[in-house]
């Protein structure tokens, strides 16, 4: 298993007390899976999301990302996580509107202090991945919205990722490109990159190789599921 929850509770402060937001949610993802988890707005999926990402840490509970115990990293080392175990893919692209596509997938690299020249060559080959070779010195100004999607997702496997984690891709793209989107994400799964996309579309989910619900907190569906 790439990925491991057992019992993850997520309470957030409410005056004196606190709200109960992922109620003891334990999942199983093996490598090379195609995961959707789907659910609507007020659900706990970002909340979930954040927590896969090593975004945000759970209340209680156990999280295994790769045999590693998450919840023991250092704030330092989960950056580390995020930036060489986890590609990001958002609704909103997140590109650098000044930087050129090129430049916006070698950023995580720069983070990572690869070399300049290793970065290009790698930034240049997640382009030519997502049918963008012809693109690379365009701002994300000059873009299609499809075509800023994809950069981001080349910038999101640039590092090789271990888990590939997308938060409603298409979310903000028409249907034709949200498809070319979806195209690219079937794609990436053939070659072997394991996925887990958080979306509210069933249209979007049922593109997915497996697919659980999140509702009021809890999860349902997927390898393993506690109600």
């Amino acid at each position: 298993m790439i990925l491991e929850m057992y019992d993850i509770c997520k309470d957030f402060p409410l005056g004196d007390g606190t709200i109960p937001i992922l109620k003891n949610i334990s999942l199983q993802v093996e490598e090379g899976s195609y995961l959707a988890i789907m659910g609507p707005s007020g659900s706990g999926k970002t909340t979930l999301m954040n927590i896969i990402g090593c975004l945000d840490v759970p209340t209680s509970g156990e999280y295994y990302l790769g045999g590693r115990d998450i919840i023991a990293c250092s704030d330092d080392e989960l950056a580390d996580i995020r930036n060489q175990e986890i590609g990001f893919v958002f609704q909103s692209f997140n590109l650098l509107p000044k930087m050129s596509a090129l430049e916006n997938v070698a950023l995580p690299l720069l983070y990572g202090n690869v070399k300049k020249a290793e970065r290009l060559e790698r930034a240049k080959a997640a382009l030519e991945t997502v049918g963008l070779a012809d693109r690379i010195d365009f701002t994300p100004e000059r873009l299609s919205g499809g075509q800023c999607q994809r950069v981001a997702i080349a910038r999101a496997i640039v590092t090789n990722p271990s888990l590939l984690l997308a938060d409603e891709p298409t979310g903000a793209l028409d249907s034709t490109a949200g498809m070319q989107v979806m195209d690219l994400f079937k794609q990436l799964h053939e070659n072997g990159s394991t996925i887990i996309m958080i979306t509210h579309d069933s249209n979007i989910a049922a593109q997915a190789e497996e697919r659980a619900e999140i509702f009021d907190g809890y999860l349902t569906g997927g390898e393993l599921y506690e109600e």
